[in-house]
């Protein structure tokens, strides 16, 4: 049995994996000394068509990387973010020129990102294991063991989990929640699309988010499982009918839906401390697609983590991590379980879902209210 000592392990190659390797590279660590267990080949993970939005303060990580200059061209530019309840009163506009900047946030393609960050990251000489699985990780007083499923260990004094995987399949951490929705998926076309304006719209089952995209949107639509059956189950023309009749007619006529998928929400966050194991991105917190916060919180995760590891490694360094994270992590993830929870455990129509919409309302009357949420969703807590 191969066994390989390093002087860390990071598992988990995705965007947030990628990103603490390579800025831990740009701090000084020697990148020959680290190894990335991932269990997708590069191209697998190259060719992967899933949508991601990026905040404004994502993109600052991401040029920090020296990624962005390749994600940017394929980008689509949120430069408005429109937030209303069907059916109530109460919406609110967050616009970029309120605060000066040249986007809210860039709607990208997972696997766009993906080989970015991989182009950065092949002249650094880290160890890549790609496609390779952590079967078991095995802490003790001095250090990890991380045993691949090829029956190789790998030794190291820490280990970064940055592999997150989806909801419904990962190990119960303590802060879990399965919201009874389904997250239905597909890029649907518009012949009155507004250029550069996101949506976010509250319905009486879950949020319905379209994201501009290329010369469509990108439909994020969360409902009740029988609900989300249902919508798979009909052709193009009745979703697009049901799409319209929830929607409205902001962006005109829905004309074109590519195949749809669906996957399960839920919230699954707060894994177990220990002394030598730290996890970030889903791997730490998976959580409701609402806001579209999930990988933004992972890199935000990624660069304080770097920042504190090049000035020690150790155990206590990642308890340092955790007080810094604390407050960015518990307040986004408060604000998208509340929000989620308002939807999936109320009753069609409650009062609980009303108090969303003049909230919503409330949002543009309050000074400084409208702010404060741009300012997290731009740039997290601070």
């Amino acid at each position: 049995m191969q066994s390989v000592d390093f002087d860390l392990i990071i598992c988990g190659g995705g965007p947030v994996g990628q990103s603490i390797a390579i800025l831990l590279a740009q701090r000084g660590l020697d990148a020959a000394r680290i190894a990335l267990v991932d269990m997708k080949t590069p191209e697998d993970a190259a060719a992967d068509p899933r949508t991601l939005a990026l905040s404004y303060g994502s993109r600052q990580i991401l040029d920090e990387l020296g990624a962005w200059s390749a994600i940017g061209p394929t980008a689509t530019a949120i430069e408005q973010i429109h937030v209303s309840r069907r059916g109530h009163f109460g919406r609110t506009l967050l616009d970029r020129q309120d605060y000066e900047l040249p986007a809210l946030g860039y709607v990208v393609r997972y696997g766009e990102v993906n080989r970015a960050l991989s182009a950065r990251l092949s002249p650094l000489g880290l160890h890549l294991l790609q496609p390779a699985q952590a079967l078991a990780i095995e802490e003790n007083d001095t250090g990890v063991t991380v045993t691949l499923k090829d029956g190789r260990e790998l030794h190291a004094p820490l280990v970064i989990q940055a592999e997150g995987g989806v909801f419904g399949e990962q190990q119960q951490k303590t802060l879990q929640r399965d919201y009874q929705q389904l997250g239905v998926i597909a890029h649907v076309h518009a012949d009155q699309a507004i250029a550069h304006r996101a949506f976010e719209r509250f319905t009486d089952e879950g949020p319905l988010a379209l994201l501009p995209q290329d010369d469509g949107y990108a439909l994020v639509w969360c409902v009740r499982p029988a609900t989300g059956e249902r919508l798979l189950a009909l052709d193009d023309t009745a979703f697009l009918a049901a799409l319209q009749t929830t929607f409205g007619q902001r962006v005109g006529r829905f004309t074109r839906i590519s195949q749809r998928h669906a996957f399960p929400l839920g919230l699954n966050a707060r894994p177990g401390q220990t002394q030598r194991v730290v996890a970030i991105g889903n791997a730490a917190q998976t959580l409701h697609p609402v806001a579209g916060q999930g990988l933004n919180l992972g890199l935000r995760d990624a660069r304080v983590l770097a920042d504190v590891l090049a000035r020690e490694r150790s155990p206590q360094a990642l308890q340092a991590f955790e007080r810094q994270r604390g407050q960015d992590r518990s307040l986004t993830i408060r604000l998208t379980d509340t929000m989620a929870r308002i939807f999936a455990g109320s009753p069609q129509g409650s009062p609980l879902q009303a108090a969303l919409g003049l909230s919503l309302g409330a949002i543009d009357l309050i000074p400084g209210a409208r702010d404060l949420l741009a300012e997290h969703m731009l740039f997290g807590r601070r």
